[in-house]
């Protein structure tokens, strides 16, 4: 094997100073220049030093993208992970208050979740009108149905439930956790409820609306009340019950009114409508109160049209005054009773034969009690009616409720349908 010839190496001197160059004058036929940085110790400490600024600027952009990054990505995960928790927020909240109570009731966690006493025993919570969100958190946690007033108001806020509290009575316990409080408070129970009567109504018909009406009453105590009214209504005769003066009207009433209660607020309503002017009325038509509310009971199941109440009213009078029965089906519709409506109709032939104080086809003059409960314009209709010759009066052939009056028998009959 043939050896290869040894580089002979030539050094030159350097053409700036601290450059070394080192040049082969031969190796392999390829002659190469190597050229050699030699440096002084100071001059290296000055190039570290140059370079150490740009290496903290690039950690610190860095660090800066970082942290944005981080807080963009906890924005990001704050409402996920409150909604996890508690459930989703309201649509109504903007970004910045959505990202504010999302972050809230991240924070207060267990205090949203935890009963404020997993032992306490259910009570009532009342909201009152007008009532906000501080003041129900508020007073939830002074009664001790919340663990902190602050944490759940926030949640009415995150949720929304805020702007739906309404005024009312809540049955809530210390055992739930302050979301199903929460959850409670969207159902209330009214604390008073309107009891409507309507005109016409006799006593069993008030009673039978007892039950859907939200009211504690059963139609019998109420039956048993209006029975045996409460004593000290100078209107109500010894041993009558309240039936005609149950005055209909739309009654706002504590939701734990007991019956007799309920007939005493009927009773005294129809006091403050029995003015001096209406008595005065009733004593110009020959009539004592009683006696006015019997007919004006009769009138308000005869009229459809209220207008025509005064006319009705007239016809009854002036049949009283000739002594004449005042023959109306209602009446035989009372003395019936369930059949299987209170109130029959048609009428039968049998059923105007039917044997009864109230068949005013049979007995002379006024039944002996009111058949319904009239409204105040019965009422006025009774003391101050239309004057006119009319003793008959049957309904029109077009089914629009409205009346034809006639003064004989024989026009009656002219008006029947055909």
């Amino acid at each position: 094997m043939r050896k290869l010839p040894r580089a002979r190496w030539a050094l030159a001197a350097a053409s700036a100073p601290g450059t070394l160059t080192i040049t082969p004058l031969r190796f392999c036929c390829n002659p190469t220049w190597i050229r050699l940085s030699i440096l002084p110790w100071s001059d290296m400490s000055t190039t570290s030093r140059k370079r150490r600024p740009r290496q903290s600027l690039s950690c610190g952009l860095i660090l800066f993208f970082l942290l944005l990054l981080g807080v963009f990505l906890a924005v990001l995960a704050t409402p996920l992970l409150a909604e996890r928790m508690v459930g989703p927020s309201s649509d109504s909240l903007g970004f910045a208050k959505r990202l504010q109570y999302s972050a809230l009731v991240l924070w207060y966690d267990g205090l949203l979740t935890s009963p404020a006493n997993p032992y306490g025993v259910e009570g009532v919570f009342v909201i009152g009108p007008g009532e906000g969100a501080s003041e129900v958190a508020y007073r939830l946690e002074q009664e001790g149905f919340v663990p902190d007033g602050a944490a759940f108001r926030a949640y009415l806020i995150y949720s929304g439930i805020e702007t739906r509290l309404q005024a009312g009575e809540f049955t809530l316990s210390p055992a739930l956790s302050p979301l199903q409080v929460a959850t409670r408070l969207q159902d209330a129970t009214p604390t008073q409820i309107k009891f409507v009567i309507l005109p016409g109504w006799r006593m069993e018909e008030i009673a039978a609306s007892l039950p859907t009406s939200g009211l504690s009453i059963t139609p019998e105590e109420f039956l048993a009340a209006a029975k045996s009214p409460p004593a000290g209504f100078d209107f109500l005769p010894q041993g009558a019950t309240a039936e005609g003066f149950l005055l209909p009207d739309t009654y706002v009433l504590p939701r734990g009114i007991n019956a007799t209660d309920l007939v005493r607020t009927m009773l005294n309503n129809f006091a403050l409508n029995l003015r001096s002017d209406l008595r005065s009325g009733f004593t110009r038509q020959g009539l004592d109160v009683y006696q006015s509310v019997t007919l004006a009971s009769i009138v308000q199941r005869e009229a459809v049209v209220v207008d025509e109440q005064p006319m009705i009213a007239s016809v009854f009078l002036n049949r009283l005054a000739a002594g004449m029965r005042l023959q109306t089906d209602p009446t035989i519709q009372y003395a019936i009773g369930y059949d299987p409506l209170w109130w029959k109709s048609p009428l039968s032939l049998d059923d105007l034969a039917v044997n009864s104080p109230y068949n005013t086809y049979q007995v002379d003059g006024l039944p002996p009690a009111p058949i319904a409960n009239p409204a105040l314009g019965a009422l006025q209709a009774v003391a101050f009616p239309a004057q006119t010759p009319y003793y008959y009066f049957r309904a029109r052939c077009d089914d629009s409720g409205l009346h034809i009056f006639a003064e004989t028998f024989d026009s009656h009959l002219e008006n029947a349908c055909p």
